[in-house]
């Protein structure tokens, strides 16, 4: 499984990893390391990806029913247990060694947390809907109090999303974050001139960004890989309709 993407920055006592769409067991269209249970791709299949995303990690994924909210759950050692509840929820994190919070994307933006000397990590799957509803400010508040620092001494790292070239939405997405569809910052939000509707080009790592620095981050690292644009490495739902799941996880070394 050597076409990881392996994000920097973190402490030393702090594993994280995105995977990419090679080195699995699926077929096509969920070729080939699709890792969620929920693309109606073959349950050996995907159950095959996700030992070997755990043996990859070197600790226990524990996934999330996403729902493109912004609730945030506490993982503890109950939560690797093999017939644990799947918790409703599209952030997670966690003070314990060996848990390996974990989103699903394919097209959403998947955000790591690490504080401090690995005192606490976290992840969240962040939409537009979940970015502009607070998943990351929701995650970071969790983190901070689980491991008593502020914001300023938090690394976050984004991992690949759709790119600024490829995000077409409406003006339902700029009201979201309070942007003025008469007159839109061009860097966030860039009108598209070639469609006879009002359609604008988001650029979804830079809105978290914003996000993130209003929240008091300082230290923030990825976000440049779009997965629409390079379907040999990375699923896209909207590239592709029907399609795998990659995972991003981050845990504390054992």
């Amino acid at each position: 499984m050597a076409s990881l993407l392996r994000p920097e920055g973190f402490p030393a006592q702090v594993g994280a990893l995105m995977s990419t769409r090679s080195g699995g067991a699926s077929a096509r269209p969920w070729d080939s390391l699709n890792l969620s249970a929920g693309t109606g791709d073959a349950v050996e299949a995907v159950e095959r990806n996700r030992r070997a995303w755990a043996h990859a990690t070197g600790a226990t994924p524990v996934y999330l029913r996403q729902v493109h909210g912004c609730r945030v759950v506490r993982l503890t050692g109950c939560d690797t247990a093999p017939a644990a509840l799947m918790h409703e929820a599209d952030a997670s994190f966690a003070t314990e060694p060996g848990i390996a919070c974990t989103v699903l994307v394919a097209d959403c933006l998947p955000v790591l947390f690490a504080a401090p000397e690995g005192r606490a990590v976290a992840a969240a799957h962040a939409g537009w809907r979940g970015l502009a509803g607070g998943v990351v400010e929701s995650a970071l508040g969790a983190l901070c109090e689980a491991a008593c620092c502020d914001p300023t001494d938090v690394h976050v790292w984004l991992g690949a999303c759709i790119g600024p070239r490829r995000f077409e939405v409406s003006a339902d997405v700029l009201r979201a974050f309070g942007a003025d569809a008469a007159a839109p910052e061009q860097r966030r939000f860039a009108r598209r001139a070639d469609t006879p509707a009002a359609k604008w080009l988001a650029n979804l790592p830079l809105l978290a960004r914003d996000r993130l620095a209003a929240a008091g981050v300082r230290a923030v690292s990825g976000g440049t890989w779009c997965t629409v644009e390079d379907a040999s490495r990375f699923f896209s739902f909207r590239r592709d309709g029907v399609t795998g799941r990659m995972a991003a996880s981050i845990w504390i070394r054992p």
